[in-house]
């Protein structure tokens, strides 16, 4: 795990430790409401800025990656996720719907991060970003309404504005921010690219402070309640990676491939379901702190892995 990377995970968990602080032990909590969703749509609109819309034609050149992790994202994960949230957590809807909402959701950001420092295919691992995007605003009702059963107690129109404002809202203005840029000098251009960059992880940890902040009291009587979370997260973050690689292997997949599909199908986009659970569940607090516990579990996880299935060959171009 490299110094950046592991600073960023002591920065989130720095975070949730201030926020809890300042609400258990000032008045400042309450106002934590009304910083997390302005917070979480600026950090998204900077991630999807990034994205070049030329590394979509990456994708012809891997098929059987695409393939393979479009069946492990949207097809074995969700019914996974129910079956974790059934087996294990069957008394905890609201952890259910949290641990549902985290895993159905593939990452949109920091995968590329590990899949670089594993040496997998960065450029077909970026390809598959906006493909992921598109199929999260696409399924993510569906598969809340579908798997929440009765604990997912929200009306598909509340949801699909939830999911419309934290993902839709974000492209758009991304995308609107790219338009205007497009005739400006290149320097401007990469001026915008380093501060898009730049802000993504203090926006994380603002959001995050302030979600700890607001829910201090709730976080206080449900701090056992949370902890049941940890076996589920650890059988899939242990099973993911497994099953990843052996289905790589499996195919044929090239090294380098084989550890893009692994961080792929194994890295989850806490921010995105952080933002719709704040949305859609505005008074079921303990789905959305269930989530801040996801990343403080997958980024120690993702750095490990990023070591573990580290590709030693030549890379292809």
């Amino acid at each position: 795990m490299s110094w950046l990377e592991r600073l960023q995970s002591l920065l989130v968990a720095a975070a949730a430790l201030i926020g809890l602080a300042l609400g258990l032990l000032s008045p400042v909590g309450a106002y934590g409401e009304y910083v997390i969703i302005p917070a979480l749509l600026v950090m998204l609109t900077a991630i999807f800025f990034q994205i070049e819309s030329a590394q979509i034609g990456e994708i012809r050149r891997a098929k059987a990656l695409v393939g393979l992790s479009l069946v492990l994202n949207y097809l074995f994960t969700p019914a996974l996720a129910w079956a974790l949230g059934a087996g294990l957590l069957g008394g905890q809807p609201d952890l259910r719907i949290g641990l549902l909402l985290l895993l159905v959701t593939p990452c949109t950001d920091w995968y590329l991060v590990f899949t670089a420092l594993a040496r997998g295919h960065t450029g077909i691992a970026a390809a598959l970003l906006p493909v992921n995007l598109i199929l999260q605003l696409l399924l993510l009702p569906v598969y809340v309404l579908l798997l929440g059963g009765e604990a997912a107690m929200v009306d598909a129109g509340t949801l699909a504005e939830a999911v419309g404002l934290m993902l839709l809202t974000p492209v758009l203005l991304a995308i609107a921010a790219r338009w205007l840029l497009r005739r400006r000098r290149d320097a401007v251009q990469a001026r915008a690219q380093n501060w898009a960059s730049g802000v993504v992880v203090p926006l994380l940890c603002l959001a995050v402070a302030a979600m700890f902040a607001w829910q201090a009291p709730v976080i206080a009587e449900s701090g056992t309640e949370l902890l049941m979370l940890l076996p589920a997260l650890g059988i899939f973050f242990i099973l993911l990676p497994l099953l990843a690689t052996a289905a790589a292997r499996t195919v044929g997949l090239s090294g380098d491939q084989r550890v893009t599909l692994t961080m792929v199908t194994t890295a989850r986009n806490s921010p995105i379901a952080l933002g719709i659970a704040v949305a859609a569940f505005p008074d079921r607090p303990l789905i959305a702190v269930a989530l801040v516990l996801g990343p403080l579990v997958e980024l120690p996880v993702l750095a490990a892995l990023a070591q573990i299935t580290r590709y030693r060959g030549p890379q292809r171009a």
